[in-house]
């Protein structure tokens, strides 16, 4: 029994040998997966596969009251007569007076390769002085490209997310009810004549350029190709010759292609919104030693006036305000210089400020002013 018992024993050295082996084997794995953190296809957009805008004018009707006052608003009466002669209905010389009717802008985003008859989704958004576009119509609307010509048709019933109540001595107004969408309101008339699978030369563009970027995507591409039919023209472009005999075609190459995974790199920068105290590093900050002091100078002056009364039953003297003035001076003696090593990381920048009890405006103007020293390794954007 005791030879049995010695038998764990005897494995466990070589049970923990063996999954020491395996963890280093992993190792490597595991560390080239979490620095290939990006999908191709959420870093590059191809050239042609785009959105195209679409923009028209149109009117709004079946408000209640609140619509544009048409001596106010001539644009929307002289849409609103046009209107009413196409539909045969003769009223010019007459005064209109109706507070129902809006003239409004109509915009909407037509997708890559929609269809003759896809619906897409609408914003209209009031152009006069109406109030409230809760509960109206919008008539038949072109929507036209940057070409002028007409891509889509819009109607429908308004949906407004906010809303607009008036009484005579208070008013509540909860978000935009100037500013309305209608849900697939928007009918395709017109394809843009656009063939990717034709294509013999592809152009990947990078949302974020970068020269190191380019070229890792371009090295991706081809070690997965096997040949080098990707080249990086330019830190935004990668263009790729479409190998012959693709198995899948065009849209086959680029659904695999948008699969591989590649580690973009990214600039030193600091951006800086001054108006709300935001800042934003990237991992690659780095700055040279120097030496940081914030501190500073405040005064306050408060103003305690006394009133001086002649003493009871006396028949000389007048009352008199004395005034009494109280200044108070603070230089913040608790602050100190402080030194910040060399070549540090951006988490040890942050921790070095903090320590200074430095407020995020306050490290605006300093990282502003290590910058200007020279000692800042990257650029700053201010917003």
């Amino acid at each position: 029994m005791s030879r049995l018992k010695s038998w764990p024993s005897l494995f466990r050295p070589a049970a923990l040998l063996l999954a020491l082996f395996a963890v280093c084997a992993l190792a490597p794995l595991t560390a080239e997966r979490a620095e290939a953190s990006s999908r191709i296809k959420d870093i590059v957009d191809v050239e042609g596969i785009r959105d195209n805008m679409l923009v028209g004018y149109g009117l709004v009707v079946g408000l209640n009251g609140t619509g544009d006052t048409l001596r106010n608003a001539p644009f929307t009466q002289q849409s609103l007569i046009g209107m009413l002669e196409r539909l045969g209905v003769n009223t010019r010389g007459t005064t209109l007076k109706t507070a129902n009717v809006a003239a409004v802008m109509v915009s909407a985003n037509l997708p890559a390769f929609a269809t003759q008859g896809t619906r897409i989704d609408v914003t209209v958004s009031a152009l006069g002085d109406a109030s409230n576009l809760q509960g109206g119509v919008l008539l038949v609307t072109p929507l036209m490209g940057a070409d002028g010509e007409v891509y889509a048709v819009a109607q429908g019933s308004l949906a407004t997310g906010g809303f607009a109540a008036v009484g005579e001595a208070a008013s509540v107004t909860r978000g935009v009810p100037t500013n309305a969408r209608i849900a697939n309101g928007a009918i395709v008339e017109r394809e843009l004549d656009f063939r990717l699978a034709d294509l013999r030369t592809l152009r990947l563009s990078l949302r974020n350029p970068d020269l190191t970027t380019a070229r890792r995507v371009a090295g991706a591409i081809n070690t997965f190709l096997g040949a080098n039919t990707a080249i990086a023209d330019n830190p935004t472009t990668v263009q790729l010759n479409v190998p012959a005999g693709w198995r899948g075609g065009v849209v086959g190459l680029l659904t695999d292609i948008e699969q591989l995974r590649v580690q973009p790199d990214l600039s030193a920068k600091v951006v800086i919104d001054e108006s709300s105290g935001v800042i934003v590093m990237g991992q690659d900050v780095r700055i040279s030693k120097v030496a940081i002091a914030q501190g500073n100078l405040t005064i306050s002056i408060s103003e305690t006036p006394q009133v001086s009364q002649p003493s009871p039953f006396s028949t000389q003297g007048d009352t008199v305000v004395v005034p009494r003035t109280n200044v108070e001076v603070d230089e913040e003696n608790g602050r100190q210089l402080g030194i910040i090593d060399g070549s540090i990381s951006l988490a040890q920048l942050v921790d070095g400020l903090n320590a200074l009890g430095v407020s995020p405006r306050d490290m605006i103007t300093i990282l502003q002013a290590i910058k200007a020293s020279g000692a800042l390794q990257a650029e700053i954007e201010v917003m």
